[in-house]
């Protein structure tokens, strides 16, 4: 049987990868019970590092949004000469300071 494949950048998910499950839409914004993806735990920390929860609800709630982002396109390029088991940190969040209001 063939490994999954990360929605993202599109390298296969073996077993002893880090892993974990994307719900499209964020559980606080309407997504519990609602689909998720599997995908690599490093793309998975990149789109929370990039896209607010309100972001990820109102525009990026398929892979083909998230693919589209500019920022996540770059970071899917950049991973996917990499291992399938590769996995870093990601550095602190990346969307600048929380606004008020939103």
């Amino acid at each position: 049987m063939d490994d999954p494949v990360c929605p993202l950048c599109g390298r296969p998910i073996p077993p002893h990868a880090r892993q974990s499950l994307h719900h499209l839409v964020p559980k606080l914004r309407g997504g519990k019970g609602g689909p998720t993806v599997l995908m690599h735990q490093i793309c998975h920390n990149e789109i929370h590092a990039t896209l607010s929860e309100v972001e990820l609800a109102r525009a990026y709630s398929t892979p083909e949004a998230l693919r589209a982002h500019p920022r996540l396109a770059k970071f899917a390029s950049w991973v996917a000469k990499r291992p399938p088991e590769f996995h870093s940190k990601t550095p602190g969040a990346r969307r600048g300071p929380k606004r008020r209001g939103r």
